[in-house]
């Protein structure tokens, strides 16, 4: 998986940064990216895309890479993807986590998950479709963005405990959808959704 990382090393690029994100497709909570920085000798093997790792393998992977790696986290609020659409609220998310990681290291090429660049990221940068599951780097990052992202959905579960945020992390399931009509939507509902709009389902 380290394939792209090794060409882009040999073509003279030294800090290569895997950028992902999480949590595009649900209905209430922020979009988290993040952007990992790992030492070209490091090798945690068992690193591929999270949506194919259990919650625990996550959570152990999460720290591991912590410690081996650098990390930048950045994330977009349900308000922010209200006003400015899922998409540019995911871009800015990923600037936001790379702005992050540049505070920690200098990073002189990015690899994004997706079919889109980062708009105005003022860094050499490589879109791959898919990364996460062929990347090494972007696998990394699914983790963390992934880990931090389903923490803020069980700490939103305290304050509305009545959607079961700490069930579903927002996503669009049966409990979530039934709860969204009998009460309608909280402050961190994705309120420009079409599924969430005035509490009422599409």
């Amino acid at each position: 998986m380290r394939d792209l990382e090794r060409e882009l090393l040999s073509k003279g690029f030294h800090r290569i940064a895997g950028v992902d994100e999480a949590g595009r497709g649900p209905l209430a909570g922020p979009v988290v990216a993040a952007a990992v920085v790992m030492p070209t000798g490091a090798q945690i093997t068992e690193i591929k895309d999270s949506k194919r790792l259990s919650a625990r393998q996550r959570t152990r992977l999460y720290q591991e890479i912590l410690e081996v790696g650098t990390v930048g986290i950045g994330t977009a609020t349900s308000g922010e993807i209200d006003k400015l659409n899922i998409l540019q609220a995911t871009f800015l998310a990923m600037r936001r986590a790379v702005t992050e990681l540049a505070k920690q290291i200098k990073i002189d090429y990015c690899i994004v998950d997706g079919n889109q660049p980062i708009p105005h990221l003022d860094i050499a940068q490589s879109e791959v479709v898919k990364a996460d599951a062929s990347c090494y780097l972007v696998a990394a990052a699914s983790i963390i963005a992934k880990v931090y992202r389903d923490s803020l959905m069980e700490h939103y579960d305290r304050y509305y405990p009545q959607y079961g945020f700490a069930k579903h992390k927002g996503y669009p399931t049966k409990s979530h959808i039934e709860a969204l009509g009998r009460y309608g939507p909280s402050p961190i509902h994705r309120h420009s959704f079409a599924r969430v709009k005035g509490g009422l389902i599409s």
